[in-house]
């Protein structure tokens, strides 16, 4: 300090300091000259004393235009060194760079001025210093003064010129800072990181690409800034980057997915879009790299399928089907339990589109890995079934087909079929709304017998008969109307003389037994008429409820159509078919007289040809219009007594015992009636507790009021006090 003292006169030291710049700025001068005159001569010692001085009298001093003129005397400084000033930069920077942050924002100024004088002279050289510049610059590109900032940007574009023609720039010491800058929100901030980023990237010797994955969450983060000119900055470099990929995609593909997932489900818009779009490239480029990054992919896919915004729907169903169609090996570290927990967590999604495509990929993998699946088959299979609740049929058709798929095993088909009439029962909504859908498609998918052979084996041992009843009038439904249904029906109508005919009416006649209308209707289906007669007959009042006489209407209509085709030209020949005829009656003899049904089925039976009922012409000339049901039935009866035996009549032996059947049904019938007792006795029990509960509560009211004034007590009423004289008021 003493050799600066002595090498600058002091009338130069005090102009230095002076508040006019014109002054600081002449001693400048002459500071310069002498450090020129020392260089040359090769003092270095006197040199260090005067940046010394300069530094620490001046930079330091707690006087404003004394830090002014040591900034200004240190560039003039490094001037007078030209070439040599290299040497002395670690005394030259450091009290410049501190003088970014002076409270006075004239110091700032010129210490933006003195760096850009002192960067334009030694070039390279201050590459060392680049951090600390560039964290000095970042600060001061958001400073509040409109000339510090002027100041900043020209010096920061001279660091730039500087850094990308330089060969000592260190891109690995400066990523550590640049990531750590990326999270700042000041746009100004922004704009300048940006900037230097796409500077950075345009440098041929710069390897930014590989450093992609420290700053790209960044600039993600500015896609969705609130000014426009920063979106667009930031959208300009992530276009760049992604084309620099799909040229030399050797990158980290893996660590970028990572950002790209949680971008995906970013609330604004565009960040969203271009999220996608990024996945949508790295599913094409990335390879085996992104394999262990699949789950995560799905994850963030799935939720964009339903997007409000049809770009993103466009882009994420072509991400969707180009991830699926990749053919990846567990071995290889393809995960099919993760892959299998994202779809089964998006069964849940309010979306149809999302739980569509999720429902899409347990398909796939259960057909490509099915070992796989399976064995992870107790954390999903609870969600697959709760998903037949689901209120898309076009979800619940998929769920039932992976269902399907799912139950070619034994064990899952039991489970599948318990599930399904356990959820039927806990909501019979469920049943009334999608119980035809469902059954019809598992007919489908599944074996159709097998499937009602389940049902029934389960709907016997149901110990909640209401329930059973409702279920068997469903599944008979189905079987009566279903076009998928069609081989099943034809198996049963030939119930008395095909051995698996006769089998599936075995298996189905114990729960059918619940409702005395769907043992008819496969009676009727089956062609045992003579049992249908027996169980119509066997029926005593308590059946002939209203929802038997729903059930009964639902039946006369379906014999109306394609279904009972075969049924309707057995009546062409009453001799044969004498058991049907009397079941038929037997049926219009329960109907109310006033009914639909009754005329319907009355009308049918009037049709019946009563010449086909005796070889005799003795209804001869009678044609089937006029032909009277009771003159039909009367000589069927006839020919019965007779002795000639319908078809079905011969076949009752042959390995049917339709007597235990009829015991079967009485007993169940019984069953219900019993329970229908029970119930109307606990309703009316409750009701008897109502009303008792009420008269209690009435009593207790009547206790609390006042005892009513005895009529001697009480005040003549108006009326009484006018007839008896009494004034009146």
């Amino acid at each position: 300090m003493a050799d600066g003292l002595s090498v600058i006169p002091a009338a130069t030291l005090r102009n230095l300091s002076d508040k006019l710049y014109e002054k600081r700025k002449n001693a400048a001068l002459e500071v310069e000259g002498i450090v020129k005159q020392l260089a040359v001569a090769g003092d270095h010692d006197k040199i260090s004393g005067v940046i010394n001085l300069l530094a620490n009298e001046y930079t330091y001093s707690p006087q404003a235009n004394h830090r002014k003129g040591g900034l200004i005397g240190l560039a003039a400084a490094t001037v007078g060194l030209t070439s040599e000033a290299a040497q002395h930069l670690d005394q030259i920077i450091p009290p410049v760079l501190n003088s970014f942050s002076d409270q006075d924002s004239r110091v700032r100024y010129y210490a933006c001025e003195a760096l850009y004088n002192i960067a334009k002279v030694v070039r390279g050289d201050f590459i060392v210093f680049f951090n600390q510049i560039f964290d000095a610059l970042c600060k001061l590109s958001a400073d509040a003064d409109a000339n510090v900032q002027s100041a900043a940007h020209l010096l920061d574009r001279l660091v730039k010129d500087i850094v990308t023609e330089s060969d000592q720039f260190s891109i690995e010491e400066f990523i550590p800072l640049l990531r750590e800058r990326m999270n700042v929100l000041n746009p100004y901030v922004r704009q300048f990181l940006v900037g230097w980023i796409t500077v950075l990237d345009s440098v041929p010797d710069i390897d930014m690409l590989g450093f992609l994955p420290d700053f790209l969450d960044g600039l993600f983060n500015m896609l969705s800034d609130s000014n426009h000119e920063i979106r667009q900055q930031a959208d300009s470099a992530l276009s760049e980057f992604l084309q620099e990929i799909k040229n030399s995609p050797s990158v980290d593909y893996g660590r970028m997915a990572e950002i790209l997932v949680q971008r995906a489900a970013s609330g604004d818009e565009f960040t969203r879009l271009t999220a996608i779009t990024w996945i949508n490239e790295f599913v094409k480029l990335g390879g085996d790299q992104l394999v262990p990054h699949y789950a995560d992919i799905l994850g963030a896919i799935l939720p964009c399928i339903s997007d409000k915004e049809e770009k993103i729907r466009v882009v994420a169903r072509e991400t969707n089907e180009e991830l699926r169609g990749i053919q990846a090996d567990p071995a290889e570290g393809f995960d099919v339990g993760a892959i299998l927990s994202v779809a089964q967590n998006h069964l849940s999604s309010a979306w149809e589109a999302t739980r569509i495509e999720a429902l899409h990929w347990i398909s796939a993998l259960l057909n490509r890995h099915r070992t796989e699946v399976l064995s992870c088959l107790s954390e999903v299979f609870e969600t697959l079934l709760k998903a037949l609740s689901d209120p898309s049929d076009e979800v619940v058709l998929l769920v039932l087909e992976i269902h399907a798929c799912i139950a070619k095993d034994e064990k899952h088909f039991d489970q599948l079929i318990v599930y399904l009439v356990q959820n039927f029962h806990v909501d019979y909504s469920l049943l009334e709304k999608r119980g035809a859908l469902v059954i019809r498609r598992l007919c489908v998918l599944l074996d159709a017998e097998t499937v009602y052979r389940k049902l029934s084996s389960i709907l016997q041992r149901e110990p909640d008969l209401d329930f059973a009843s409702i279920m068997v009038q469903a599944l008979n439904l189905i079987l009566l109307t279903s076009s998928e249904l069609h081989n099943l029906r034809d198996l049963l109508k030939r119930t008395l003389y095909n051995n698996d005919g006769k089998n599936l009416f075995l298996s189905l006649y114990p729960s059918w037994c619940h409702s005395p209308m769907a043992i008819i209707s496969l009676c009727l289906l089956a062609q045992t008429y003579q049992h249908a007669s027996s169980v119509i007959q066997s029926l005593v009042e308590e059946d002939i409820n209203l929802k038997f006489l729903v059930q009964l209407d639902k039946l006369i209509h379906l014999l109306e159509t394609s279904t009972f085709t075969y049924l309707r030209l057995q009546l062409l020949e009453p001799g044969r078919y004498i058991w049907l005829l009397k079941a038929l009656y037997g049926l219009l003899m329960l109907l109310p007289q006033q009914s639909v049904a009754f005329k319907i089925l009355r009308t049918r039976l009037k049709t019946v040809p009563p010449y086909s009922f005796s070889g005799q012409q003795q209804f001869k000339g009678l044609s089937s219009g006029n032909a009277l049901p009771e003159v039909a039935y009367a000589s069927s009866s006839k020919i019965f007594e007779d002795g000639v035996m319908s078809a079905d009549q011969r076949k009752t032996d042959d390995g049917i015992n339709f007597a235990s059947c009829l015991q079967q049904f009485e007993r169940v019938q019984k069953q219900h009636r019993l329970l229908s007792k029970s119930q109307v006795q606990s309703q009316s029990q409750s009701r008897h507790n109502s009303a008792s509960a009420a008269k209690e509560v009435q009593q207790a009211d009547d206790t609390k009021r006042p005892s009513p004034v005895p009529e001697t007590n009480r005040p003549p009423s108006r009326s009484s006090r006018k007839t008896s004289g009494q004034p009146q008021p």
